[in-house]
């Protein structure tokens, strides 16, 4: 998708249009108004950072002060400034993504493609890469952002072999799992042996002094099992539900086949 969306592959079906233009191989014009930051690094590392953006801002026909100015921005915004006459080969992985996308900027696109661009980088540079899109998506500018990092998503839309087979809120998406209440309790200590089944749980497994309890109606079931561990001599300490995450999700629609 990405490769159709950014003009590299032409679709087997369907038409991508940007600003009422087709996206294609051999379409110019729309290409000039998308920004595109790959997943692979695409820098040259024997050189600095200045001199890599020189280099890809002649190749959209920049140049003079525009430029110039094109290139403060764009190491501003990803707070390279201060490395800027740095070789490339002395950044961090973090660093090098942020670099990616300073280069795809220079243009001033109006669609920034971003396939994964937090892969293998720091806390620090994770932060700095997700606030650099909020202000660009602030300015008006479309992002299309793919990740396999489900925690960086807040709407989902979840691709199976090209389709589409889930679109929804964060809330939305967890609802798509079979509908089922976990339960974690922590023992004030471990319990003595295995434990028969448990009253109001449709099953459990212990794990050190935590249990977890498979309940099916939290305000009627959750009660009742409390006090069936309370019989069996056990002291809770602390009670906790659990949602079922995204990843979880993402397998239940997809499988869990290995795919390339």
């Amino acid at each position: 998708m990405i490769s159709i969306v950014t003009g590299t592959v032409e679709a087997d079906g369907g038409t991508v249009f940007l600003d009422g233009e087709r996206v294609g191989p051999d379409a110019v014009g729309p290409k000039k108004k998308i920004g595109y930051v790959p997943q692979d690094i695409a820098l040259y590392e024997e050189i600095n950072a200045l001199d890599n953006l020189r280099f890809f801002g002649a190749l959209y026909g920049l140049a003079g002060q525009h430029l110039d100015n094109r290139i403060e921005y764009g190491l501003e915004l990803t707070g390279l400034k201060d490395r800027a006459k740095d070789p490339v080969a002395q950044y961090s992985g973090g660093m090098k993504r942020r670099l990616n996308i300073a280069a795809a900027l220079l243009h001033e696109p109006d669609l920034i493609v971003l396939d994964e661009p937090t892969v293998g980088v720091d806390p620090q540079s994770r932060n700095a890469i997700f606030d650099a899109l909020e202000i660009l998506n602030g300015k008006g500018k479309t992002i299309l952002y793919t990740t396999h990092y489900m925690e960086e998503v807040e709407r989902v839309a979840i691709m199976d072999h090209g389709v589409v087979v889930a679109e929804e809120s964060l809330a939305g998406i967890r609802r798509l799992l079979p509908q089922r209440n976990e339960v974690l309790v922590e023992l004030v200590s471990s319990p003595a042996g295995a434990l028969a089944p448990i009253v109001g749980t449709l099953g459990h497994t212990v794990d050190g002094a935590t249990i977890s309890l498979e309940i099916e109606d939290l305000s009627r079931d959750l009660p009742i099992a409390l006090t069936a561990l309370t019989n069996l001599g056990l002291t809770c300490r602390s009670v906790n539900t659990r949602q079922g995450s995204l990843e979880e999700v993402f397998l239940h629609l997809t499988g869990r086949s290995l795919r390339d």
